[in-house]
């Protein structure tokens, strides 16, 4: 059932940080009930291509394991509806911008009235507070404004890029489960529930630990680095006769040992490389050295010598490489899950594995209203109540 079975969340939150919350939940056992807009739904159900049988494989990555309600906030029943269900809800998980739900007659004092338990995880693009509250937000928006940007790419002064994944709504998304089950916890001592408020901007700045360290300490702002590692040496990927390698010497344990591995055991007495501080120094020459060495044997004979001699290393794999590697088979990161429309389909497991209480991919992504007319029959609404709903077009129901 997961560690969460019995908790009621309300996801009123579209495309990817606040439906990333809401999938953490999900994935352990909270029954999360999707309110999606009217007419046309989560903004995600329009990023095709690519789709399967008609249906946004973006959406169905992001909201397995939902229930999903499409609920037109602007009419009177869709407000309805929306108090209905947060009187009996634990969380409410929305990434509105600031206000927006305020104007509707539906912000946080509303609700807090309406359930003095429910806990408001509030995810926007810079926070409900400070100079930005008032700011849309995107990922890439603040990959820039968080620094990341400034320390991703080749090395100095070449073009900014961003990271290939949307770092700051996914974890700005796992930064709000966490912050929900700490205030499900303080509920649990107190009774009271309460608002949390968390942002993109945020969760890009705590990516920056290491290089943030480094400009509190030397008042010069990190550049990029490439692969390579702003702290430790040989920390990064590395050419090899026929493809790339990753290798994490950055201890002097390891450093010797890849030494070993290489066959180049003079390099231990080289005071350019004796320790890591020197490595650090003459990082540039560490690199132009190693770079020679790995270009003389494959990829797969370089993993072979370096996991003998115990020095931690990889291949670097392409997605779908990633999908067929054996352990991410056996940690269950690739699932098959059932839903209405599609049939049979695959999508990521969850990351944490419990040895009572085990998380599950059990549930498809819903259809546009699927569970509508079932979610209001839960919550005391009568046929003759949906119908009217119907008729004001304050609902969609699928059936």
């Amino acid at each position: 059932m997961g560690p969460l079975a019995g908790l009621k969340v309300i996801e009123l939150a579209h495309i990817m940080a606040g439906p990333t919350c809401g999938m953490m939940l999900a994935d352990m056992g909270a029954d999360v009930i999707k309110i999606e807009k009217v007419p046309d739904g989560d903004d995600s159900r329009q990023m095709v291509p690519p789709h399967i049988n008609g249906e946004s494989a973006a959406f169905v990555m992001m909201n397995r394991n939902k229930r999903g309600i499409a609920v037109n906030l602007k009419t009177r029943g869709g407000r309805a509806v929306l108090s209905r269900l947060v009187e009996n809800a634990d969380v409410l998980i929305e990434n509105y911008r600031k206000g927006t739900l305020d104007k509707l007659g539906l912000g946080y004092e509303r609700m807090f009235k309406l359930n003095p338990g429910l806990i408001h995880c509030a995810i926007s693009g810079f926070g409900r507070t400070g100079p930005y509250a008032e700011r849309g937000g995107f990922d890439l928006i603040a990959q820039g404004m968080s620094g990341l940007m400034s320390i991703t790419g080749e090395g100095p002064g070449r073009q900014p890029v961003k990271c290939g994944a949307p770092m700051t709504d996914i974890t700005a998304g796992i930064i709000g489960a966490m912050a929900v089950l700490a205030a499900y916890t303080h509920r649990l001592k107190t009774g009271k529930g309460q608002q949390i408020d968390t942002s993109l901007f945020e969760a890009g700045i705590i990516h920056t630990y290491w290089q943030s360290a480094i400009g509190f300490a030397t008042g010069v702002a990190p550049q990029a680095l490439g692969s390579a590692h702003p702290l430790n040496a040989p920390y990064q990927a590395f050419q090899t006769r026929d493809g790339w390698i990753t290798v994490g010497a950055a201890n002097q344990k390891n450093w010797v040992r890849l030494t070993e591995a290489l066959e180049q055991s003079s390099l231990q007495s080289d005071p350019r490389f004796f320790s890591n501080d020197a490595r650090m120094r003459n990082i540039s020459m560490l690199q132009e050295i190693l770079s020679k060495i790995f270009l003389t044997r494959t990829t797969e004979d370089w993993l072979t010598r370096l996991e003998r001699a115990s020095v931690p290393a990889g291949p670097i794999l392409d997605i779908l490489q990633m999908h067929q590697d054996p352990q991410t088979l056996a940690r269950g990161m690739v699932q098959s899950v059932q839903h209405s429309r599609i049939g049979v389909t695959r999508t990521l497991g969850h990351p944490v594995q419990f040895s009572k209480t085990p998380a599950a991919v059990k549930r498809g992504a819903p259809l546009y209203g699927e569970h509508t007319r079932v979610v209001l029959d839960e919550h005391g609404f009568s046929e003759a109540e949906v119908e009217l709903l119907i008729q004001e077009q304050a609902i969609v129901c699928l059936d």
